[in-house]
């Protein structure tokens, strides 16, 4: 396994602060130009970790979105207009305009509509592994089996087991910058039991946002570069239902989206982040390069 530290830069912790919203947000200064980072549903900005220090041609700049990490736990807002705007207000304080954007997972989603409805503001368009999950393409769709099929995720127990769980998880990518990664996820309660920080209110709202507009409402309006990193199945998972209904739901972004662009990385894990940073890095650049 690849020694992941050798990479690792040091970010700077940034805050944004309005009325009504405080966002935490890490920069990884290089002196290069700037790409945003977008993480995932119940994840944080240190999920970019790996990923910053691969990158040669820009400096990654990554907030934690609404809910999550460090930002503040606001109790609504998680309709991707507001959503967008948050991503927009942090565009404006760091004086960015038509920059690339990088979403993983959820955050794929995002970056999808700040591309969509903020055009001007996205040069490119990175979703990895993510912005393509449409629950209207499941089998006999409905809200209820959506919001089982991404309810939130088992974090149960104390902090001892919680890291267990994830080096597990984890097993193929696992090193100690992950632990620091995975926390940033959670937080001890009273009784010391690991919760998401993300509140499953929040979550649920999130949920409603992903059935309510799905991709396939959003993405046609998506005009500037897109590219779908698109993590291929390891080979337990080869050939099922799982592989097969995110075979369909990939094949349908690519087809409604104006100018996009689709690579799968074979064998990995949906956290291509942690797993192959090194490719995943030089896949995003390449792709910025040639178009």
């Amino acid at each position: 396994m690849q020694n992941h530290k050798d990479f690792l830069l040091l970010p700077e912790d940034k805050w944004l602060e309005s009325a009504d919203m405080q966002v935490h947000y890490m920069k990884w200064q290089n002196k290069k130009p700037p790409i945003i980072g977008l993480h995932g549903l119940a994840s944080s900005a240190q999920w970019y970790n790996r990923l910053a220090g691969y990158l040669q041609d820009f400096s990654l700049i990554a907030p934690d979105q609404r809910g999550h990490g460090k930002s503040y736990q606001a109790t609504t807002g998680y309709d991707w207009a507001t959503l967008s705007k948050d991503i927009v207000n942090l565009l404006d304080h760091e004086s960015l305009n038509n920059i690339p954007l990088i979403g993983h997972s959820w955050g794929g989603h995002v970056a999808s509509n700040i591309s969509a409805l903020f055009p001007s503001r996205v040069s490119h368009l990175i979703m990895v592994d993510g912005g393509f999950q449409d629950g209207h393409l499941l089998p006999n769709p409905s809200w209820e089996t959506f919001k089982s099929r991404f309810s939130p995720r088992d974090v149960s127990g104390k902090r001892t087991q919680f890291i267990e769980r994830m080096q597990y998880q984890l097993r193929e990518c696992w090193d100690t910058d992950l632990e620091e990664t995975v926390l940033s996820m959670v937080y001890e309660d009273d009784a010391q039991e690991i919760k998401d920080i993300l509140h499953p209110d929040n979550h649920a709202q999130i949920l409603r946002t992903m059935w309510e507009t799905p991709p396939s409402v959003t993405l046609p309006e998506v005009t500037c570069p897109t590219l779908i990193v698109a993590a291929g199945p390891q080979p337990d998972r080869a050939n099922t239902e799982f592989a097969r209904l995110r075979e369909i739901m990939v094949s349908a972004a690519e087809s409604i989206i104006p100018n996009c662009e689709v690579i799968w990385i074979a064998d990995t894990i949906h956290d291509i982040g942690y797993h192959k940073p090194a490719l995943l890095a030089s896949i995003i650049e390449e792709f910025i390069r040639n178009n």
